[in-house]
């Protein structure tokens, strides 16, 4: 009888969702499972919980992909980039310094419902195509704001040198935490983008137990 079940992946950083897919694929084919299939994608830049549903379980990865996240992100003060994370080329500074206060009182105007605008370059479908492969092109595209729920972000720590926080979110489906960075930089008078993130929890799995 072929193994079903959800296997519980800690991604690295620079792997795809897809190649994490790829991989448990050809170790299952040998035990007869066709179906292998993740729970929601992982940018490559990211780490972290990614749930892969094998054979039967797959019935049930909508659910997951429907799930509450929490995630562990960095947040690097003062620098834009064209992706929004730490793989793109940098596009303006900013010189405004901010304090751990000021960090914290934004953050509360992010918490509950909100709307916010998936980045251009996201695995998010444009007539077809992911809108990552339009703006790789160098084509702008619009992309609608949506409906997302934060249910708590937190300030853990920030280093007023180098102007990088750290921040604990949990949020419904949907959200971008890349979106989430860049939009609280510019409620406070400056530029940043998503330096690291980790996610920590996706439909009811927990990475710290």
């Amino acid at each position: 009888m072929s193994p079903h079940g959800v296997a519980l992946v800690d991604k690295p950083a620079g792997m795809s969702s897809f190649s994490v897919v790829s991989r448990l694929r050809r170790v299952m084919r040998p035990l007869g499972v066709s179906k292998v299939g993740h729970t929601g994608t992982l940018d490559p830049l990211a780490t972290g919980l990614l749930p892969i549903c094998i054979g039967e379980a797959t019935k049930f990865a909508q659910r997951l992909l429907d799930s509450d996240k929490g995630y562990l992100a960095t947040v690097q003060f003062g620098i834009a980039t064209t992706t929004g994370d730490a793989e793109g080329e940098i596009t303006h500074r900013s010189d405004r310094a901010l304090s751990a206060d000021d960090i914290a009182a934004a953050l509360a105007g992010f918490q509950g419902r909100i709307r916010q605008t998936p980045p251009a370059f996201s695995a998010l479908k444009i007539a077809g195509k992911p809108a990552y492969e339009y703006a790789r092109a160098g084509q702008t595209v619009e992309i609608a704001a949506r409906e997302v729920t934060i249910y708590r972000v937190t300030l853990l720590t920030f280093d007023e040198a180098t102007q990088r926080a750290d921040v604990e979110v949990l949020c419904s489906k949907g959200t971008y935490i890349r979106s989430l960075a860049v939009d609280l930089a510019a409620a406070l008078g400056s530029a940043g983008h998503l330096a690291a993130l980790r996610r920590t929890r996706t439909g009811g799995f927990d990475l710290r137990g």
